[in-house]
């Protein structure tokens, strides 16, 4: 909208000298043209009533009798006495006409338009090398700041719709009031932080904080990722970062949001061959943008990033993000009040319970749990439901914990026997080992990658597990290998349990290396995983921190675990080889067994017939059950 009087006047000025030009080219066309020869003949025929000679007394024009008119050429220079005779005898009325000259403007503009042809082409050509009628993506723009303005207002986001993190909110709360009043902190002498640099895993609502504070601020607002600085050419993203400020202070007090930090504010020289010029100039001019010589009063930067251990240390020092806010997975109170604000969008059934899918979702992020009412809202859409129901959302729990049902991947009977007992043999191993969480379900429908699921849920979300409890972990592990090994016997193992055995070797490596669950080893730290070149470390830097003999010892000792949990599962399975063939034969006739029918084999009954339920359509989880990774085949 602000070019649009400059592309009207630029038209109009094209049009006008078009016109003009056409104009003068253009001469009325005559219907009939003679030659001069039957020109003298209609003459000398008295047919030719007037003829008008033209300025240069070439061209005649001439009117019939009858109305029509004509024009032919007289020869230059020639003197025809004939024709006048003939003029004279004929009656025929002559006039001669002046040659008519063009004014003063018309000659300009015709002499002028080869030179405002080529200015408008060249300005033509300036406007797209600058970006074109919108004044974006221009070559001549690479040096201008990628950054959206929202205008004070027009964030329509509050702290109400932010839910699941209310320390981060707390930590935001007065960076409002500073903006609403910055007067009231100055008095005292105290500063409001530069930065904020807000960390945590991806789908947290690290944006949406960010969105929150301008709405409830109601001042201008920046966004811009951090990949939006960096180009190939050197030298870009500093300027870009110089016009992002520049404007950042005309509209001051406000907030400029940086979005994935770590793609521009990495370790200065790291990585294989040195650094990237062009990313260090940008986070040297961020550097002294945000605490150099001059201030940057009213203007706070809000930055957001999963990857901390990556950023330059220069850039976390006090003066610059002074302030690190932690945005991290939501508790269970948390995760309950994003679904409130999640289902307040979608059509919900009386019988949804928002406490009972918030306990069975730990470990979920704020988007996580968008998208499953989205998948909930979706079911309800394809079964031609006006209402999500409880039913529905513990169904997308499932489509996204253990991925889509593949009902169109047939498989035989055989492999569906197989199947059937590594299965079994995961979720008995579960149920006997301590400290392991309870058996939610189980199945034998192929699900995302896998065969076959067993899905475990903790009865409450855990921040640390103890050494028996990742023993119990590694042994459910091995007992669905342990299961196929005990009915087909050693050469009837399969490739199914690649997945448990990559996950427990990994498990008591990191016992062995990480943890310090390793009394031989002792409480040594032999991990080195940190030290990655490309990750904020040179090469060169890169040291060895254990001898060859240790790395034996290290080998021995987690094979040791490894054995030892592979023995323990196959005891387990020996002393339980009746509830393993009832659940596998509840399997392959179910498909899928929940919590009810895998404590009635368990407790050495038959499972309870749930047959007629709707397997698209779960039963409700226990209140008490949140949930967890699943072990699968």
């Amino acid at each position: 909208m602000k070019n649009l009087p400059k592309n009207l006047i630029f038209w109009l000025i094209a049009g006008t000298v078009a016109f003009v030009f056409l104009q003068n080219l253009s001469e009325p066309r005559i219907q009939e043209e003679l030659t001069y020869s039957e020109f003298k003949q209609e003459v000398k025929s008295k047919k030719v009533k007037s003829i008008v000679y033209k300025g240069d007394q070439m061209t005649v024009v001439g009117e019939r009798l009858n109305g029509t008119q004509f024009t032919t050429k007289k020869p230059i220079y020639v003197r025809d006495d004939d024709l006048e005779q003939s003029l004279i005898e004929s009656d025929v009325a002559v006039e001669f006409e002046a040659l008519e000259k063009p004014s003063i403007w018309s000659q300009l503009l015709v002499g002028a338009f080869p030179l405002l042809l080529l200015l408008g082409i060249f300005f033509l050509f300036m406007r797209q090398m600058q970006g074109g009628v919108g004044g974006k993506g221009g070559p001549m723009t690479f040096g201008r700041s990628k950054a959206k303005l929202l205008d004070g207002g027009h964030v329509k986001t509050n702290f109400s719709d932010v839910a699941g993190c209310e320390e981060a909110k707390d930590d935001v709360k007065e960076l409002v009031d500073f903006l609403r009043d910055p007067a009231k902190f100055i008095k005292v002498g105290g500063k409001i932080p530069r930065g904020i640099l807000m960390v945590g895993p991806p789908g947290t609502g690290k944006t949406l904080l960010a969105r929150a504070v301008a709405g409830e601020a109601k001042v201008p607002f920046f966004t811009i990722s951090g990949s939006d600085f960096v180009e190939m050419f050197v030298g870009v993203g500093a300027s870009r970062v110089r016009d992002m400020f520049e404007q950042a202070k005309k509209h001051s007090p406000c907030i400029v949001f940086i979005d994935e930090i770590d793609a521009v504010g990495r370790h200065r020289g790291a990585g294989l061959g040195g650094g990237h010029d062009e990313r260090e100039q940008t986070l040297n001019q961020l550097l002294v943008e945000m605490d150099g010589f001059e201030e940057n009063l009213g203007v706070i930067v809000i930055a957001a990033t999963n990857r901390p251990d990556v950023l330059d240390p220069a850039l976390l020092r006090p003066g610059r993000f002074d302030r690190q806010v932690m945005v991290g997975l939501p508790d269970i109170k948390g995760r309950e009040h994003i679904l409130n604000v999640h289902l307040k969008r979608v059509p919900v059934d009386k019988d949804v319970e928002s406490e009972v899918i918030a306990r069975g979702t730990p470990g979920f992020s704020g988007a996580d749990l968008a998208n499953l009412v989205n998948e909930a809202a979706l079911l309800a859409a394809r079964k031609n439901l006006k209402k999500v129901t409880h039913e529905m959302l513990d169904y997308a729990k499932d489509k996204i914990m253990m991925g889509a049902e593949r009902k169109s991947m047939i498989l035989n009977d055989e492999t569906k026997k197989l199947t059937a007992y590594h299965e079994a043999g995961h979720a008995i191993v579960g149920l006997k080992m301590p400290e392991h969480h309870p058996v939610y379900k189980v199945t034998i429908i192929p699900r995302g990658g896998a065969l076959g699921v067993t899905m475990f849920l903790p009865e409450e979300d855990t921040y640390m597990s103890s050494r028996t409890a990742i023993i119990s972990q590694i042994t459910s592990l091995f007992g669905g290998r342990v299961a196929e090994e005990i009915i087909y016997g050693r050469d009837g193992i399969t490739t199914g349990a690649s997945s448990d055995i990559e996950r427990a070797s990994e498990l008591a490596r990191n016992m062995v290396t990480k943890w310090g669950f390793s009394e031989k080893m002792g409480t040594i730290k032999f991990d080195d995983e940190d030290e990655n070149p490309f990750l904020g470390r040179s090469a060169g830097q890169k040291k060895r921190i254990f001898s060859e003999e240790t790395a034996k010892k290290i080998d021995e000792e987690v094979k040791g675990i490894i054995q030892s949990c592979y023995e323990k599962a196959g005891t387990i399975l020996a002393s339980n080889l009746d509830k393993l063939h009832m659940m596998a034969e509840s399997l392959l006739k179910y498909e899928t067994i929940d919590q009810d029918q895998i404590s009635d084999i368990m407790a050495g009954a038959l499972p309870r017939d749930k047959s007629s339920d709707d397997k698209t359509q779960p039963k409700k989880t226990n209140p008490k059950q949140g949930n967890k990774p699943v072990q699968d085949s």
